[in-house]
């Protein structure tokens, strides 16, 4: 069935890829992720300090922060200083927060994974009215992947710190002379991108109710992500040039352009995700593909 899939793909690339435009907007994409990108923004500030007072207890905070800074710049292109200042006065106060604040903020950390279950609900609709997801593992899954983050940037955190351990200016590497202070931005900025790659891989096999192949995760993982790489760099040149948001928001700047950041991401992820829909639709006889309309 999935060489026969694949085969009409490639045979009606532009019919398959009307599909998936048409099932996006059918599904309301854009509603759907700008929900995704406010709850987001809402669930971002909680869950980085989170992450941070939890690894703060085995790295000295300012390297973390440094390599959340590497990671955040993938995330939100141009508004990284903001982030990270804000979460920087968070961890050296975290003290004074209580139990019942990191409770609340525990709370606020998991909306953006509740979001993103909830959208590929409807793109999944398929899968969702076969078989159910129980409660409480939707509940148990924000954290679960909360707990990943701060295992991965605890691993980048070690790797830039064996870095900076050896104490060295340059590096010799295939008959060139490298800087080590360049190889290690390139080396976490690689670290940065295949991670990113694994979390989307993950979303795709985790978030939608029922099994997936792995192979089309991962291919949706990496689209996704090479995508995001591209449209990030584009947000960065338009803000910094032609972008007038500026004169237009004034104090609300930051938080619009974080904003539109993110709904472009979760633009992109859930494109990603209408591929891998529309595809294992092909030869089904399922008529109505799109999830809002069979409500």
């Amino acid at each position: 069935m999935s060489s026969s899939r694949t085969h009409l793909v490639l045979n009606n690339p532009l019919q398959f890829i009307k599909q998936v435009f048409n099932g996006f907007r059918a599904n309301q994409g854009f509603l759907l992720s700008g929900a995704i990108a406010y709850y987001t923004l809402l669930s971002m500030i909680p869950m980085m300090a989170l992450i941070l007072v939890m690894l703060s207890q085995f790295q000295e905070p300012q390297e973390l922060l440094e390599v959340l800074r590497e990671y955040l710049v993938i995330v939100t292109p141009g508004q990284v200083d903001v982030v990270v200042n804000q979460v920087e006065v968070f961890l050296q106060n975290w003290k004074v927060i209580g139990v019942l604040g990191f409770a609340l903020m525990l709370f606020f950390s998991s909306f953006a994974f509740t979001a993103l279950e909830n959208a590929m609900s409807v793109i999944f609709f398929h899968r969702f009215y076969i078989k159910r997801r129980r409660f409480v593992v939707s509940a148990i899954i924000p954290y679960i992947y909360i707990l990943l983050l701060a295992l991965g940037l605890l691993l980048v955190s070690m790797v830039s710190g064996f870095l900076h351990s050896l104490k060295l200016e340059s590096l010799v590497l295939f008959g060139h002379q490298w800087s080590l202070s360049y190889m290690e931005t390139i080396l976490i900025y690689l670290l940065g991108v295949s991670g990113e790659i694994i979390l989307l891989t993950s979303l795709y096999l985790v978030m939608p109710v029922g099994r997936l192949s792995v192979q089309h995760a991962l291919i949706g993982g990496i689209t996704a992500a090479l995508l995001w790489e591209l449209m990030r760099h584009f947000l960065v040149w338009y803000f910094s040039t032609l972008s007038l948001v500026n004169v237009i928001y004034g104090a609300f700047t930051t938080s619009i352009i974080i904003l539109v950041s993110l709904e472009a991401a979760s633009i992109i992820l859930l494109l990603g995700a209408q591929v891998i829909a529309e595809y294992e639709r092909i030869g089904t006889k399922q008529k109505n593909s799109h999830g809002l309309q069979s409500e």
